[in-house]
């Protein structure tokens, strides 16, 4: 055998052995859909912390032969952190410490708005079970109506892990689009004048009930829903962290550190879910759209729930605060004050927002833990 013959033999083997050699065009075309993410992350400024690792996450799952889900190393660890739910419950840690729950204490009321706005994913569930997916799987699939990634994607490891990819990716996106799906539904269902309203200041939330709401809640929803006690605690801890003023360095290590290197785990293992043979599936079509549908449905419930609190108050309330009901916290509050200012520039909304914007959060988890606690009998 000549020199040239074993060259080419050699390089005929580096070639076998390549993932060019397995590269199909399921690969490719998720390739190209993980670029369009990116695009909307840094181009459109998209939930790019979110969308980016996600982002490129989907493109390097369909890179063949890397042999990252069997081979230990960082990539499996990081997948285990999705499988096993341990991302979620930290990330819900770092977004108690963020969240402020003063305008929830403030004005009680608005915890039904945070309520109805979960009506969005009772509707969703009903849509996926009528399109043939079981009562686990669209279960997981309604609670994208949150808005809540971290919650979708623990619903969806728990109970439809094949579905994660799809799920993950259609509850972020929704989170991303807030400020284009909102604003439409909002005008449609209230008129200018309801739009108009100026809200009453909040009263000031005291030190004691910013104390005793994180531990009482925590107590109450995880006795009742030992489900979503793991995500419920976290929340709460990470609230009390904030609200103690004696662990301010734990209350910053949460919002910040820890919280900005779970959510790279947390977005990059997701994305790494959306391998072609996961992905491309006529599910993941259905799953995208009852997601939407989910989310509008939501809004909407959020909105009528707002209209007739307006009329029992004496158009005290401004109907436009209860499509913050869904969970996406801040943006949802920012969109009700976007669209509010812009029917009277007087109107300044966010706070109020606010309430039932973190109420969405225990909502959606109340939500998911009692599908999966009348499921999982």
């Amino acid at each position: 055998m000549g020199v040239f013959d074993a060259f080419m033999i050699s390089l005929s083997s580096v070639w076998a052995d390549s993932g060019f050699a397995a590269f199909s065009g399921g690969n490719l075309v998720m390739i190209l859909v993980g670029a369009v993410l990116l695009y909307m992350a840094i181009v459109k400024e998209f939930e790019p912390l979110l969308l980016t690792p996600i982002a490129f996450g989907c493109i390097i799952a369909n890179f063949p032969c890397t042999g990252f889900m069997e081979e230990p190393g960082a990539m499996q660890l990081i997948s285990y952190g999705i499988k096993y739910e341990i991302f979620p419950p930290l990330i819900f840690l770092g977004v108690g410490a963020m969240t402020d729950f003063g305008p929830l204490l403030a004005n009680p009321n608005t915890l039904f708005l945070g309520a109805a706005a979960q009506f969005g994913v009772f509707i969703s569930l009903a849509g996926a079970m009528a399109l043939g997916f079981s009562a686990q799987e669209a279960s997981a699939i309604g609670i994208i109506g949150g808005a809540d990634g971290p919650t979708a994607i623990y619903m969806a490891s728990k109970m439809a892990p094949q579905l994660l990819g799809a799920i993950a990716v259609a509850a972020y996106s929704y989170m991303s689009l807030v400020p284009l799906i909102q604003p439409p539904i909002m005008t449609a269902l209230t008129t200018k004048e309801e739009r108009s309203i100026v809200m009453e200041q909040l009263r000031e939330v005291t030190k004691f009930e910013r104390l005793v709401f994180p531990v009482a809640a925590a107590i109450l929803i995880s006795l009742l829903l030992p489900p979503v006690a793991s995500l419920i605690s976290m929340l709460m801890l990470g609230n009390l962290f904030r609200e103690s003023g004696v662990t301010d360095r734990l209350s910053d290590t949460a919002q910040n550190a820890l919280c900005n290197i779970v959510t790279i785990f947390l977005a990059l293992g997701t994305g790494m879910t959306m391998n072609a043979d996961a992905f491309l599936t006529i599910q993941t079509v259905e799953i995208i759209l009852l997601g939407l549908l989910a989310f509008a449905g939501g809004t909407a419930a959020g909105l009528i729930l707002g209209k007739i609190m307006c009329k029992m108050s004496g158009g005290k309330i401004n109907p436009l605060i209860g499509s913050a009901g869904v969970s996406a916290v801040p943006m949802a509050a920012r969109v009700s004050q976007m669209v509010g200012s812009k029917a009277n520039p007087a109107n300044f909304l966010l706070m109020h927002a606010m309430g039932p914007n973190v109420s969405g959060v225990i909502g959606t988890a109340v939500a998911a833990g009692t599908m999966m606690a009348m499921l999982n009998r």
